[in-house]
């Protein structure tokens, strides 16, 4: 049965701050996929309201009518502009989690490299010892029967 040592609490730390660190990525993809969805429909929207201004237009319409498609316009053209300027933070946040991952990945490999390394060290360790003791036998043998050859 094995012990939980210092290094293994920091494996789990580090492996559960990378995991979050991925899940808070995965949801600003996530963020920033339903305002480019957004930006889609609102751009589609104006696209086709304009396109109905350009039909009126050619029929003809009173000033008021005109006016009205005009603000509509305009806060469509707001409200698309606004949902660019939240897509382009989104990639900012999204760029700052790739690299705030990247960071807890290193981190949690570093201290597996280590763990590795340790882990080899002791089996090393082992191994030596195993030898030792096999010498060691192995020699109270040959020191035994030295004694009982020799009369």
């Amino acid at each position: 049965m094995t012990s939980s040592s210092p290094l293994d609490t920091l494996i789990e730390q580090a492996r559960q701050a990378r995991d979050q660190a991925g899940h808070s990525l995965a949801e600003a993809r996530r963020g920033q996929q339903n305002t480019a969805a957004q930006l889609s429909t609102l751009e589609n929207y104006r696209n086709e309201y304009a396109s109905r201004l350009q039909d009126a237009l050619a029929r003809g319409m009173d000033t008021l009518t005109l006016n009205t498609y005009r603000r509509f316009l305009a806060s469509l053209d707001q409200a698309i502009e606004q949902a660019r300027q939240v897509l382009c933070e989104q990639q900012r946040a999204i760029d700052a989690g790739q690299d705030h991952w990247r960071q807890r990945q290193q981190r949690l490999s570093s201290f597996d490299t280590l763990a590795t390394r340790r882990q080899q060290q002791q089996q090393h360790r082992e191994h030596r010892q195993e030898r030792r003791q096999t010498d060691d036998i192995a020699s109270n043998l040959h020191q035994r029967r030295l004694p009982g050859t020799a009369t």
